[in-house]
């Protein structure tokens, strides 16, 4: 795993670096074929701001594939993952969680990794404010967790939901039964609820929080990170099983992935700010998470 590990992080710099690697010319176009649906998760505040974000990718890949693109932004991670096993997405950018479940029940598979500064990975976190009194994880794991509130993502996030719980199992805590209180919300509603004091602590990942602290939607000093996960692998760009069948459209679609790198310094609206490109993975790169999904009971073993 870590041999793995090292060559994607190399193939990463490589991409976000060398624009001479950029390989993938446009596709002769197929106007027979019916769009492809590219599903998205709800990366940004509202589903309006999700679909002007993204859309700059689907036009590239569509341009790319020489096919038009459907973008289709759904609301959670867990409903994005059922939508590409159910046909209503062909493609998508997702969660890890996500990906693993829409692996595991419908044999989708990823072909790419988004990058982040250059980095195919992130961390998912554990935050509270200033005045909770809460300084470590062992603060919300012992007896004075008893009376506090704490936050989840929906339970198709992996930072806002498996990681962490995977945590607390790890300690013997079942959050349910721990808490005086659990929810399950959104990233962003999570941080901006418990910087303002509203709840005692909350599931985040490093990614969201960063970029809320750059909009000025949360001040740093107000959102404390009590505990951090090891790296896990970034969101995936997954196909349906039948469309991993085509090697050939498989190949044209992660050489128009690996474009997007290079082409930002020109059209930095292919991506949100921050995110630098994709770069190849497969399957074995999401062991972490589907490592977790086993030991948590959240998958059962094939």
């Amino acid at each position: 795993m870590q041999s793995l590990r090292r060559q994607i992080l190399a193939a990463a710099a490589l991409c976000a670096c060398c624009a001479s690697a950029l390989i993938g010319m446009p596709a002769a176009a197929q106007p027979q074929l019916a769009p492809l649906k590219l599903g998205v998760g709800m990366f940004q505040p509202d589903r309006e701001k999700n679909d002007a974000t993204y859309r700059p990718l689907a036009q590239h890949l569509a341009q790319r594939l020489g096919r038009a693109v459907e973008l289709r932004t759904v609301d959670s991670w867990e409903g994005l993952a059922k939508s590409l096993a159910n046909g209503e997405t062909d493609m998508a950018l997702m969660g890890p969680w996500g990906y693993v479940l829409a692996n595991h029940f419908s044999d989708a598979q990823v072909v790419s990794t988004i990058l982040y500064q250059g980095k195919p990975e992130y961390f998912a976190m554990i935050v509270t404010h200033p005045e909770s009194g809460l300084n470590s994880a062992q603060d919300l794991i012992g007896p004075g967790g008893k009376t506090r509130t704490f936050a989840f993502g929906d339970k198709g996030s992996t930072s806002g939901y498996l990681i962490p719980l995977h945590f607390f199992m790890q300690q013997g805590i079942d959050p349910e039964k721990h808490f005086a209180r659990v929810l399950y919300t959104k990233h962003q509603a999570i941080q901006m609820q418990v910087t303002a004091g509203q709840l005692d602590a909350g599931a985040d990942y490093n990614r969201n929080r960063s970029a809320m602290i750059d909009q000025g939607l949360i001040k740093a000093e107000r959102s404390k990170i009590i505990w951090q996960s090891a790296p896990l692998p970034n969101d995936a760009v997954a196909v349906s099983a039948v469309l991993f069948k085509d090697v050939a459209f498989v190949k044209r679609l992660q050489h128009a992935l690996v474009a997007v790198g290079p082409l930002l310094k020109t059209q930095p609206q292919l991506l949100p700010a921050n995110y630098t490109g994709f770069v190849n993975t497969d399957n074995t790169f999401y062991k972490p998470i589907r490592d977790a999904g086993l030991a948590t009971g959240k998958l059962s073993p094939k």
